[in-house]
């Protein structure tokens, strides 16, 4: 193995270690993303982040060579930060940077610059590898629920599970992005046969400011939000806000090119994968049997 190789083998064994890891295959699909997104400078770098974020000062103490000042440490730490590689927050005066997950984290943070190769070799790796990684948590990252007029008014709709809750108690920055499945659908000639809408990634808070520094998404207020989601809804999207109480997105999927969707759809039971604090039950009494709930899932 050359010494560059090893520096990727050498960061895909350190991602490999976070919640949401990045297993080895034998194809070896994994360097080729790797290689798509780091140089081998950064993938050095990167193989000695936590994805806890730490302070520019202590990361200098622990990379620091001959060959590297202070000043240009930051300076490749912020080009990895603009790339969508890894994360970064600033306290006081010192900015902090940690590792992000291939998903959910550096996948979303390539829309808008989406190649056809690392499309091909995303897909690869999720069918050979990484589709299992994700759901071999016990907690997904992704819960669902159902469309608000799908449920009676004599049952009780908790907050945590209320969208317009959601929505209505954000305080900070609220931003849209388009959604990098389909764009990676679209690039390989496999666009979507469920939706024409692509401006379907709401993201809150301090995930909102960091795509908004990027360029990735454009800000939009509550009511926006909502319109988006009402659209949505119509649209017979799958919505599906990240799995806490506080989230920092919602996404707005579809069977046809939601990476998670797709993925969870080719274990024997899928609805055993997923979060969510409702089920469908079927009332013989009005049921027709038109199978119209059979084609929206």
């Amino acid at each position: 193995m050359t010494p560059e190789s090893q520096v990727y083998r050498d960061l895909q064994q350190h991602l490999d270690k976070l919640p949401i890891g990045f297993p080895s295959t034998e194809s070896g699909v994994e360097i080729r993303i790797l290689k798509h997104l780091f140089t081998a400078e950064e993938a050095t770098i990167a193989a000695q982040l936590s994805i806890i974020r730490e302070p520019l000062s202590a990361i200098y103490q622990r990379v620091k060579t001959n060959e590297m000042s202070i000043d240009e440490l930051e300076k490749v730490l912020d080009g990895m930060v603009h790339k969508g590689t890894i994360l970064t927050n600033t306290k006081g005066n010192e900015k902090y940077y940690g590792n992000a997950m291939l998903a959910v984290g550096i996948f979303e943070l390539q829309v808008e610059r989406l190649t056809k190769d690392f499309t091909k070799d995303m897909r690869q790796y999720l069918d050979e590898a990484f589709g299992k990684e994700v759901y071999s948590t016990k907690i997904p990252q992704l819960r669902t629920i159902p469309i608000e007029k799908s449920i009676p008014l004599e049952y009780h709709i908790s907050t945590y599970d209320d969208l317009r809750q959601i929505v209505g108690s954000i305080n900070g920055h609220i931003a849209v992005a388009n959604c990098v499945c389909r764009q990676a659908k679209d690039i390989i000639g496999e666009s979507c046969r469920h939706t024409d809408l692509r401006e379907t990634c709401l993201i809150f808070g301090g995930a909102a400011e960091h795509h908004l520094k990027l360029g990735l998404a454009r800000s939009i207020t509550k009511d926006e939000a909502f319109d988006i989601l009402g659209k949505a809804e119509e649209a017979g999207l799958v919505l599906q806000p990240e799995n806490s109480q506080r989230p920092h997105y919602i996404c707005c999927c579809c069977g046809d090119c939601c990476a998670i969707l797709t993925t969870v759809k080719k274990f024997p039971f899928p609805a055993e994968l997923y979060a969510t604090n409702f089920y469908a039950e079927v009332d013989q009494e009005l049921c027709t049997g038109c199978e119209i709930c059979v084609d929206q899932c």
